[in-house]
């Protein structure tokens, strides 16, 4: 059953990023470098600071939340060369002994740079994203080195870096004046989704839950009722900024737009799937309807496919 999901997983995954890159980065000429940019870290909130991904693919944006005695950051980019960026970035804004690492899910942009963090690093995992880890290892890793030279020499070696502290569904970390609570979301674009809330300074880390890019189904384990759900936990939370895992922060609009979207797209599947309809058709005809509002149209597949599959 591993290698059955784990191709599933890739398969979609791969999907995703072909996506994201579209036909205009090809004809851009050589890739960006899946590099994270010294110098740009950006502080958005009184405890708040981001190394925005500045839309490069397999680049995440990464948070770095600092209080008086602790720092916290959340992801790590692709090998420890770009988790080593990541602390000279955290050099220049705290000097705090204490540091904790979490990631919003386990695929290797966001992971596998563990090894460039301090020995000292405390590494905080939901179980869901160990599960992730525990059933699929390192097979989307291999597929990620595939695409580049410099891919395979940023993963060479890497691996998950064991965790210090696993929790259910949510758990707290007083870094002294600020607060990040990590809450495990479930099965939406992966089934370890991990958010984090930054108290008081409202901020939200969304992982690829609410991006500006339509969703990424990414996993057998993704469910359109389970991302729905997500949302709602997310507007609760009432935050003033939302830091996704790729793309350009945005604000409370951001959950709205991910919920008009995964809705329509879940009645109009069940309408179809119920007249008859196949999957395939399925897919054409949503596309169809909705390229007017959403772009690009191969990114809506994932979502729809999820939909009808839930559909009874």
């Amino acid at each position: 059953m591993r290698t059955m999901t784990s191709i599933v997983t890739a398969g979609a995954s791969l999907a995703i990023l072909g996506a994201a890159l579209g036909p205009a980065s090809a004809q851009r000429g050589p890739a960006v470098p899946p590099l994270i940019k010294e110098g740009i870290t950006e502080k958005i909130s009184d405890h708040v600071h981001v190394i925005p991904d500045q839309s490069v693919p397999v680049v995440p944006n990464v948070g770095i939340i600092v209080g008086s005695r602790g720092t916290f950051v959340i992801d790590t980019g692709l090998g420890a060369r770009n988790g080593q960026t990541i602390m000279r970035e955290v050099s220049k804004v705290s000097k705090n002994s204490e540091l904790y690492l979490a990631t919003t899910h386990f695929h290797p942009e966001h992971d596998l740079g563990a090894q460039g963090f301090p020995p000292s690093t405390k590494m905080l995992r939901s179980r869901d994203q160990q599960a992730d880890i525990d059933e699929f290892g390192l097979d989307m890793a291999k597929t990620f080195s595939g695409f580049s030279p410099l891919n395979a020499e940023l993963l060479q070696g890497a691996e998950f870096r064991k965790a210090d502290t696993q929790f259910d569904k949510e758990h707290t970390v007083d870094l002294g004046g600020v607060r990040v609570r990590l809450i495990a979301m479930g099965g939406n674009h992966t089934r370890g989704d991990t958010a984090f809330f930054v108290e008081p300074d409202s901020v939200l880390f969304s992982g690829d839950v609410v991006m500006m890019a339509l969703p990424g189904f990414g996993s057998p384990y993704s469910r359109v009722s389970t991302w729905l759900q997500s949302l709602d936990r997310f507007e609760k939370l009432q935050p003033k900024r939302i830091v996704p895992s790729h793309g350009a922060m945005g604000d409370a609009s951001m959950i709205a737009n991910y919920r008009t979207f995964l809705t329509t797209v879940r009645t109009r599947a069940a309408a179809l799937k119920k007249e008859g309809k196949s999957l395939d058709d399925t897919v054409k005809t949503i596309q169809t309807e909705l390229q007017a509002t959403y772009s690009p149209p191969n990114r809506m597949v994932s979502a729809i496919r999820a939909a009808y599959n839930e559909a009874p």
